[in-house]
């Protein structure tokens, strides 16, 4: 199985997609080492993290006109559809399937991060600033409740 772990190779210089990259690979980690009992959890927390940090990605992709969107995007929505498999599977008890899972996701992620999501990073560095898709995420990702 494929162990995720962050290296330099995953970093694109692209602040708010490595902080979210870094974030993915931190809870794929911990899914890829749960305990059985807390494996469906983890993986819940993955499809969660997963779904936001595509749908920003798909943002940025719509709104700027990113040349390989509709490629980039169809990735993204197989990717989840699998991820939600998975969690059905885990539910139902079916944990190796959903660990062999997470190794191919992990190897996935390397080779997707590596090449789409590559150039969307040099694209993005080009384009404006997408300040209120950044802020958006970053407040649901971090909220803290006021009294």
């Amino acid at each position: 199985m494929h162990k995720v772990e962050w290296s330099e190779a995953l970093q694109l210089d692209y602040p708010p997609m490595d902080e979210v990259h870094h974030a993915f690979v931190d809870l794929l980690a911990m899914a890829q080492a749960a305990p059985d009992d807390a494996l469906p959890t983890a993986w819940a927390e993955v499809i969660e993290h997963t779904v936001h940090h595509f749908g920003r990605e798909d943002e940025w992709m719509r709104r700027t006109r990113f040349a390989a969107a509709d490629n980039h995007i169809m990735q993204h929505k197989v990717v989840l559809n699998v991820l939600r498999e998975g969690l059905a599977l885990a539910r139902a008890g079916d944990l190796r399937s959903v660990r062999e899972m997470a190794g191919e996701l992990a190897a996935w992620f390397a080779k997707h991060t590596q090449t789409l999501d590559a150039a969307l990073a040099l694209h993005m560095r080009s384009a404006p600033a997408p300040a209120a898709s950044r802020r958006t995420h970053r407040v649901r990702e971090h909220a803290v409740p006021r009294p």
